[in-house]
């Protein structure tokens, strides 16, 4: 190359590096960074190598699996990442929650961190039976700085328990609409009313009536009773007629709804004989002076089916406030509730006198029975 031509070909690549290496940085900005998203696992195709996510909001997204995917696994409540440890890809399973990063501009996954369904559940059971052995639940009648007054539904009547907090006692509270509790937000005592539905933990008193709590999660709630008038299990939808309005009420069940029946009377009160007759009743649902917690009974009982309900069964459900007139999503829905609103309906008459006949007034004797009263089921660990 002729001299000449040399200096020129050297300048022309010299200010070509110079603009490559002014351009370089805001190609490598154009380019997209992997995407972290959490969500639930949906399916596993194992034809495909895919596992498809159903991320918290959006579409389900499938993601193919390669020999350079990084498979690991986390405790349930655990936000360190590097406390993640390493497992095989065969570990994921269909409704395990997981955080997944795909390759950056592809449906390659780079990297899935596993929070195993059945670890959420055993801890979530472990966590729940904790709330009832040491706590309480009731609706709020009075607070001060440093004590919130409930009143509390049990087997002999309307009670009333005493939760003491402190500068350690943590806070949360129900979103409306909310039905989970692993939804509740961080809150404060300031926040909490008269006619809220409060559960406590912490330190609890030998008669079941004084929690000295280490956490309170409170909400406002709704209770409805109802007599059902249409049940569609596919689209998990039950109509009921309002007892109290004597309009429609669409009643809408989730993943986190809880559904069960109340047995017979004499049945109920049969458990209860033999379970004392075996050293008392159980764990956390009473105490001297404390008489057998509803709530905590009604927690015990076995799930039932939606496509068990029928038209015609009365039922007592519970929801938060915020959901749209004439429709709500169920957190506690009991069948067979007759004796349920004929003690609500009793113990909310004056002296406890019968506020009607029947199953306490429900022929259109209702007006001044207090559901709310119930503490119903809103709050469920």
């Amino acid at each position: 190359m002729p001299g000449r031509a040399c200096v020129v070909y050297w300048e022309v690549m010299r200010q070509f590096a110079i603009l490559a290496a002014m351009m370089w940085p805001s190609v490598w900005a154009q380019t997209p960074p992997a995407k972290s998203f959490v969500g639930t696992v949906a399916a596993i195709k194992a034809e495909t190598a895919e596992i498809e996510i159903k991320p918290d909001s959006g579409a389900p997204v499938a993601l193919k699996i390669g020999s350079n995917t990084i498979a690991q696994k986390i405790a349930p409540g655990e936000k360190d990442l590097k406390k993640a440890e390493a497992v095989e890809i065969t570990a994921v399973a269909a409704g395990d929650r997981v955080l997944v990063t795909p390759e950056p501009g592809t449906a390659d996954l780079r990297r899935i961190v596993i929070m195993s369904a059945s670890d959420i559940a055993r801890r979530n059971q472990a966590d729940g039976q904790d709330w009832t052995r040491r706590g309480v639940s009731g609706v709020v009648v009075s607070k001060t700085a440093s004590e919130v007054t409930l009143k509390m539904r049990t087997m002999g009547g309307e009670k009333q328990a005493v939760v003491t907090v402190g500068e350690q006692t943590t806070y949360k509270r129900y979103a409306p609409d909310s039905v989970k509790f692993a939804d509740a937000k961080p809150s404060k005592l300031a926040e909490v009313s008269a006619g809220d539905q409060l559960r406590a933990r912490g330190q609890k008193s030998e008669d079941g009536l004084h929690v000295a709590a280490d956490d309170v999660v409170f909400g406002s709630f709704v209770t409805k009773a109802g007599s059902i008038t249409e049940v569609n299990a596919d689209s998990k939808v039950v109509t009921v007629k309002d007892l109290q309005t004597n309009k429609p009420l669409v009643i809408r069940f989730t993943a986190d709804s809880q559904l069960k029946t109340i047995p017979d009377l004499g049945a109920m009160m049969g458990a209860m004989m033999g379970g004392m007759g075996r050293g008392g009743p159980p764990a956390g649902t009473a105490g001297r002076g404390g008489g057998m917690d509803l709530f905590a009974m009604l927690e015990r009982m076995p799930a039932a089916k939606l496509e068990e309900l029928k038209a015609g069964d009365t039922i007592v459900v519970s929801s938060t406030k915020g959901a749209r007139t004439g429709e709500i999503t169920a957190i506690m829905f009991l069948s067979n509730a007759g004796m349920l609103i004929q003690m609500a309906s009793m113990q909310s008459a004056p002296s406890g006198g019968r506020s009607g006949g029947g199953m306490g007034g429900m022929g259109g004797g209702m007006g001044g029975m207090d559901l709310s009263s119930m503490g119903l089921g809103g709050i469920i660990p």
